[in-house]
C-alpha cells in the first residue's frame, strides 16, 4: 500500500469506540496503564532492554517464552504464537529499534503472528482519506478460495460483501485498504511472513490476479533437518554473459497442450520472452496426428524447428515434441521398438555437442496395472538407448519421468508408498538405470537439501498448500554435468498440473 494511512500504526487509539469499550478490559491486560510515569518508565527499560540486545543479539534466543512475551507487551507488540514467532516478533522490533525506527506498519505487526487480532480503523464513519483495516483471515474478500468460518464484524463489512465473495484460506494475515465508501480496493495478506498483493478492480468488484508463492514454504510431511524450499528468485545464478556460449534448455508436462493454448491468461510469447529458451520439451501433448500441422501455424516466429510424436495406440493420449529455435543435426523417434513406440513417449534431437532426449515415461497406472511392464522392460530399453547413443556424444534427457526418487521429492512419502510414481520398485529403478549408469540428475546436485516439487494434484488444494511431486527432471551425462550452469524449477508458471523445468547448459 503506497498511501500515507498504509503505514498507520495499529494502536488503541485508532479503534472505533464501541470496539474500544468492549476490548478494553483485554486490552489492558496486554498493553498495561496508560499513566505517562508508566509509559517514561516503560520506555527507559526498554531502551536498556535493546541495548544489551544490540551489544548481544544472541541473547534472545536464549529467553524463555515468557521472558519474550514480556518484553514484546512492555513496547506495545502483539506476543502471541510460538516461542520462533515471538524471537523472530523481538528481533524485529529490536532491529527497528536500534535503528532509531520505533514505529512498527500494519503490514509488519501483521507478520509478527499466526493470528491477527483485531479490526482496526480510523474512523467509524470514515474520512476521504484512504483506511486501513487489518482484518483476521475469516474476512469475506473477493475472489479468495472458499472455506467455512466466522467473519469478524468491521465498519464496513456491508460494503465488502456486496461482492461475489470467498473466503480468505486459514493460517493467513490479511489488511485491506478501501476508499471512503467502503469499496475495497487493495487486499494484501501476509504467507508464511511474505506479504503478496492481490489487486481489486474497484469498479467492477472483481479480484483478476491472485500471486502467491507457496513454493517459497517448506511443505513436507517429514521434513528432515537443514531442508530448505526451493526459491527460484533467490537460488538461481545470475544470467550469464553475452560472450558466453550456452544453451538455455525448457522442458514442460502441459497437460494437454491445445487446451494450455485455449486457456485464458496464459501467453506462450510472454513465456518465450521471458524466459528465451533455445529449445522446449514438451509431453503429454495429447495431440493426433491430424492436428500438428495446425500447431506449426500457431508457433511463436523465431521457433521454426518443431518435431512432434503422437499416440495411435489411444488418440487424444501421451505425446511429446521438441520446438527449437536452433536447428538440429538429426531427429529420431521413439526407441526402435514396435512394443514401446505406440504411445509417442519419447523423441531425440541430435545437436552439436549433445543429444537431447524429450521422453513421458509411463505411469504405472491405477492399481499399478503397468509397474511390471515400466520397470522391467521400459526403463532398462530406454536407459540402454540412452548408452548406445552416448558412443557418440553426450545425452541429456528430460522431461516427466514419473518418478520421485526420494523422500524429498514428495510431500508425503509415508503416505504413499505404493502409489505409481513413489514405489520402491519405480524409484530402484530409476537409481538402477539412468543415476547408477552414469547420468547425473541436475537439479539434485545443484541443490541437495532442497524441496523443489514440478507436480500438483488438483485434487485438495494441492498446488495453493505445494503439496506436490518432483517428476520432472534433466538427467545429464556425467561427462557434461560441470558444465551445467543451472537447473531450475519455474513453480510460478500454471496451466498445466506440472510446471516447466528448465537447464542451462554452457557449450
Amino acid at each position: 500500500m503506497g498511501s500515507k494511512d498504509s503505514k498507520r500504526l495499529l494502536s488503541n487509539s485508532s479503534l472505533p469506540v464501541s470496539l474500544e469499550d468492549k476490548k478494553e478490559k483485554k486490552l489492558k491486560g496486554l498493553v498495561g496503564t496508560n499513566s505517562t510515569s508508566e509509559k517514561e518508565n516503560g520506555v527507559k527499560s526498554s531502551s536498556v532492554v535493546f541495548e544489551r540486545f544490540k551489544e548481544d543479539p544472541a541473547r534472545i534466543e536464549t529467553m524463555t517464552v515468557q521472558e519474550l512475551r514480556a518484553t514484546l507487551r512492555s513496547v506495545g507488540v502483539p506476543a502471541k504464537g510460538c516461542k520462533r514467532d515471538l524471537v523472530n516478533a523481538l528481533k524485529c522490533f529490536a532491529e527497528k529499534k536500534i535503528d532509531g525506527k520505533t514505529s512498527l506498519t500494519v503490514e509488519e505487526q501483521a507478520s509478527f503472528s499466526a493470528e491477527n487480532i483485531s479490526v482496526k480503523c480510523k474512523d467509524k464513519d470514515f474520512s476521504k482519506e484512504d483506511c486501513v483495516e487489518d482484518v483476521n483471515t475469516d474476512l469475506e474478500v473477493p475472489g479468495l478460495p472458499q472455506h467455512k468460518g466466522r467473519v469478524k464484524k468491521s465498519a464496513t463489512e456491508g460494503s465488502i460483501n456486496k461482492f461475489n465473495t470467498k473466503r480468505v484460506t486459514k493460517k493467513q494475515n490479511l489488511s485491506i485498504r478501501c476508499d471512503e465508501g467502503g469499496m475495497v480496493l487493495e487486499a494484501k495478506r501476509t504467507v508464511s511472513s511474505k506479504i503478496i498483493h492481490e489487486v481489486v478492480n474497484a469498479d467492477k468488484g472483481v479480484m483478476p490476479v491472485i500471486q502467491t508463492e507457496p513454493w517459497t514454504v517448506l511443505a513436507h510431511k517429514k521434513p528432515q533437518k537443514g531442508w530448505i524450499p526451493y526459491n527460484p528468485k533467490t537460488m538461481r545464478p545470475p544470467p550469464l554473459t553475452r560472450d558466453t556460449r550456452y544453451m538455455k534448455l525448457m522442458s514442460w508436462n502441459v497437460n494437454g497442450l491445445r487446451a494450455l493454448l485455449k486457456l485464458e491468461g496464459f501467453s506462450a510469447l510472454q513465456l518465450s520472452q521471458r524466459e528465451d529458451f533455445d529449445v522446449l520439451c514438451l509431453q503429454e501433448t495429447k495431440l493426433q496426428e491430424k492436428d500438428v500441422e495446425n500447431i506449426k501455424q500457431c508457433l511463436i516466429d523465431g521457433y521454426e524447428n518443431s518435431f512432434w510424436s503422437c499416440s495411435v495406440s489411444k488418440l487424444g493420449y501421451s505425446g511429446t515434441a521438441i520446438i527449437s529455435r536452433v536447428k538440429p543435426l538429426s531427429v529420431r523417434y521413439g526407441l526402435g521398438i514396435s512394443d514401446h513406440d505406440s504411445e509417442g513417449r519419447l523423441v531425440m534431437a541430435e545437436f552439436d555437442s549433445f543429444y537431447l532426449l524429450s521422453g513421458y515415461v509411463p505411469n504405472s497406472g491405477d492399481g499399478l496395472r503397468r509397474l511390471s511392464y515400466r520397470v522391467t522392460q521400459w526403463d532398462p530399453t530406454l536407459s540402454n538407448y540412452m548408452k548406445e547413443l552416448e558412443k557418440s556424444k553426450p545425452v541429456i534427457l528430460t522431461g516427466d519421468l514419473n518418478c520421485a526418487h526420494e523422500e524429498i521429492d514428495i510431500y508425503n512419502p509415508a503416505g504413499n508408498k505404493r502409489s505409481a510414481g513413489f514405489t520402491d520398485e519405480e524409484r530402484q529403478s530409476f537409481g538402477t538405470n539412468f543415476l547408477s549408469r552414469g547420468f547425473v540428475d541436475t537439479f539434485r546436485r545443484q541443490h541437495p537439501g532442497v524441496v523443489g516439487y514440478t507436480y500438483w494434484g488438483y485434487r485438495h488444494g494441492g498446488r495453493k498448500n505445494n503439496r506436490g511431486w518432483r517428476l520432472d527432471y534433466f538427467l545429464v551425462s556425467e561427462s557434461i554435468a560441470d558444465r551445467v550452469y543451472d537447473s531450475y524449477i519455474l513453480s510460478d508458471v500454471g496451466g498445466s498440473d506440472h510446471c516447466p523445468v528448465g537447464l542451462v547448459l554452457k557449450l
